[in-house]
């Protein structure tokens, strides 16, 4: 009998020489960003312009996509690569600039300084894949960017560096080598040895041990058990799951296998949100190519190892992300949380144990194999292992995906990774954990992102969103947005959280209105403490969160809204008055843009605002070229 280890290096040997077929190491190589942040920043326009050039006779071009980078402000990309020189990427291209690419890069060998990016990156090796080599024989590793260089790419190592829809992209870079390392040379009981020595929490939220999950399902004796991959991002701002998916759908595949080996299961469920297309296509075609080569379906790999993958497709409820209401979903039930327990390891899905973990949770497991769990407990602090994911968003100079060891502290990734605050503005805030997670402000800066150092400070690690709010954000329009947010996709189910997020909801949009009263804020501090305690699932339980850190952290915004009715970012426009001053020079323009008819004044003379016309839109105060409107 052939071990899984060697059918492996063959399925890898082949795949390496199906791209050497394509004569891939040897002619200048053309890699496009087409996941769909890159795809809505025009890079399928860019792929088709250099597409369409090799129909058209450019047969020393390799064209092929790559998944996103994590770069959003750089977007769309294009990498350029040729053997013997340091690969060259363009930033921000449009299809004119991809047609200049293609006749001074490519037919002329003239690099376009003025457009490519001044990050430093390894040569690609050609050297086939060899025990102990991390990288594939096209792997890049970004060195003197700041924004590449501060971070460690665990999971996140292939996106935006292989095809994602080539499995022999995959292959070459040493894919579905843990899951034939299992096979070939561990037991259930080893894997899970290895995941709790290794001190990989969930990366979900909670972040429950992994191993501890693990041994809890595998404990439990079944004839059936479930793996379920939690792919329900429903975030405001967060896209690190659709971003993985997208990028690197095999190692998702690789990890709920191995997890599937590591319980006793046969099946697993992919539930991922039906907004996500690009990702579910991805997902689709990964799992046909992967049961074609054996990584599928009965006894993988020449083992006795059988196990299938299906999606399902959630309708966007934000609490389906909750593990029971999402398996509620998955039986075609309304999305609503149980009570726990018995938990979802020992009565899970159809009432069979059932094991769930989120993308970023799957993504690590192959890493964990290979490298081992001395290796993966050495990145991080003594309770919390390895990197996380952040979907770096707001007002923020580099937004994109950042993957960090965890330990890493906020201002690192606000000043060293983002680049601060563009516009010269003041950092307000930053908001960690998603609409459920806490603001934290510039006194938390040096915070370690781990997750007891953020729930000590009054915010959660969440799944991974983290936004960053400027002086020009109100505190409590912040609150209110996201109370907004998670009262809205509240299930209903438990009262406190129906009813108690609806009471909150009402006092921050009194507040926010100018009728805020003395008391308010003291109501919404007994409001938030009671529906942290007394909520069914993690929905309720964490969605006064941010209510209670600005409360915490910008308490005096609270007070100047409800004592003095200001709002200091000048944001509430029920908190704002416009008055034209000395300044005004007559041009007409506020008068044209006002819709409500409340500014009057001749030609060249100084014009006046109705208070009681106003509507106090603001539309006056953007328009106006000479600062004569004060808006207090």
């Amino acid at each position: 009998m052939i071990a899984p280890l060697d059918i492996l290096k063959k399925k890898r040997s082949e795949a390496l020489d199906r791209i050497h077929s394509k004569e891939y190491l040897s002619i200048k190589r053309v890699h496009v960003g087409m996941a769909t942040c890159e795809i809505a920043a025009g890079s399928k326009e860019v792929m088709d312009v250099f597409l369409q050039a090799v129909k058209s006779g450019l047969t020393d071009v390799c064209v092929s996509q790559k998944g996103c980078a994590g770069r959003c402000n750089f977007e769309p990309t294009v990498e350029v690569m040729e053997d013997g020189k340091i690969p060259v990427k363009y930033c921000k291209v449009t299809p004119e600039m991809a047609k200049q690419i293609i006749e001074r890069h490519l037919k002329k060998g003239e690099v376009i300084r003025d457009w490519a990016d001044s990050g430093k990156v390894k040569q690609p090796e050609k050297e086939k894949f060899e025990e102990g080599h991390l990288c594939s024989h096209f792997q890049r590793v970004f060195g003197d960017v700041d924004f590449f260089s501060r971070q460690m790419r665990i999971v996140l190592r292939n996106c935006g560096i292989i095809d994602p829809e080539s499995i022999d992209d995959y292959l070459s870079a040493r894919g579905y080598e843990a899951l034939a390392k299992v096979l070939t040379e561990m037991t259930p009981v080893q894997v899970i040895d290895a995941l709790k020595k290794s001190g990989l929490r969930g990366r979900g939220g909670a972040g429950f041990p992994t191993g501890v999950k693990w041994e809890l399902t595998a404990r439990e004796n079944s004839e059936e058990k479930f793996v379920i991959c939690n792919a329900d991002e429903g975030d405001p701002g967060a896209f690190m799951d659709r971003s993985t998916i997208e990028g690197d759908p095999h190692t998702v595949i690789e990890g709920i296998l191995i997890g599937g080996y590591a319980i006793g299961a046969n099946k697993g469920i992919i539930y991922i949100r039906a907004e996500y297309p690009l990702a579910v296509k991805r997902l689709e075609k990964a799992i046909i190519d992967a049961g074609s080569q054996g990584f599928l379906g009965e006894n993988i790999l020449g083992s006795n190892f059988s196990f299938n993958i299906e999606i399902r497709l959630g309708a966007g409820a934000f609490v389906c992300g909750e593990e029971t209401a999402l398996i509620h979903s998955i039986e075609g039930h309304r999305g609503m949380p149980r009570p726990r327990p018995p938990f979802p390891s020992v009565r899970g899905l159809f009432d069979k144990p059932t094991l769930i973990n989120n993308v970023e949770t799957w993504a690590n497991i192959p890493v964990v194999i290979i490298h081992g769990a001395e290796w993966f407990s050495s990145i991080g602090t003594q309770k919390s292992k390895g990197t996380k994911v952040f979907a770096l968003a707001g007002k923020i100079t580099n937004t994109g995906l950042v993957e960090v060891p965890m330990g890493t502290t906020l201002r690192e990734i606000v000043y060293d990774i983002g680049a601060g605050i563009p516009g010269n503005k003041k950092f307000k805030a930053i908001q960690t954990g998603g609409p459920s997670g806490g603001c934290l402000s510039e006194e938390y800066l040096d915070t370690p992102i781990d997750y007891d150092s953020l729930a000590k400070a009054g915010s959660i690690m969440g799944s991974g969103g983290m936004i960053i709010i400027d002086e020009d954000s109100c505190m409590v329009n912040v609150a209110r947005f996201f109370l907004e947010f998670t009262q809205n996709e509240s299930c209903g189910k438990c009262a406190p959280c129906r009813e108690g997020t609806k009471r909150m909801l009402e006092i921050l949009t009194r507040i926010t209105e100018g009728k805020g009263e003395e008391g308010d804020i003291e109501k919404l501090e007994r409001l938030g403490t009671m529906i942290k305690k007394a909520s069914l699932c993690g929905l309720g339980q964490s969605a006064p969160n941010p209510v209670l850190s600005t409360i915490k952290n910008f308490r005096i915004e609270y007070e100047e809204h409800i004592r003095d009715k200001k709002c200091r970012a000048h944001f509430c426009p029920s908190l704002l008055e416009y008055t034209i001053i000395d300044k005004c020079v007559g041009c007409g323009l506020c008068r044209k843009a006002c819709p409500a008819g409340a500014i009057t004044g001749a030609l060249k003379s100084r014009h006046e605002i109705d208070k009681q016309k106003c509507i106090k839109c603001g539309a006056c105060y953007k328009v106006c070229k000479f600062s004569a409107i004060s808006r207090v």
